[in-house]
């Protein structure tokens, strides 16, 4: 179960934008990530490249946690808001729920839950 500074800490990582760096100190390393209802990837390495090969794709990220976070033993819920700037000019905002199990002071499980429409860039307008 992570203390709360614990959960703080991670929380000022993602929205300082350090989302690789975030999985490289918060993770398990074999933890698992999956979204909505696609086979889950495992393996802290290969989130942490996943992570970097899509921010290599972005002019700018904006990451922000609303509140309340929902923690509760080794459970948590978060409730993310993120803006993408892709380096073509297109945006995507995309709102998540993260719920997290983990093991002591780092993820091992997560599973993201989101509509997957906001997936689709938008085009800058003309």
């Amino acid at each position: 179960m992570p203390t709360s500074q614990t959960l703080e800490r991670f929380i000022a990582r993602v929205e300082e934008n350090a989302h690789a760096e975030a999985v490289e100190e918060f993770y398990t390393s074999d933890a698992s990530m999956q979204e909505n209802q696609a086979p889950p990837r495992v393996g802290r390495d290969n989130h942490v490249a996943r992570e970097r090969a899509l921010l290599a794709r972005a002019k700018s990220v904006r990451s922000k946690c609303v509140r309340p976070v929902f923690a509760s033993g080794d459970r948590v819920a978060i409730r993310w808001q993120f803006e993408f700037e892709w380096l073509d000019g297109s945006t995507t905002r995309m709102e998540e729920i993260a719920c997290q199990r983990w093991e002591g002071e780092r993820i091992a499980e997560e599973t993201f839950f989101y509509d997957p429409a906001q997936r689709v860039p938008q085009k800058p307008p003309v």
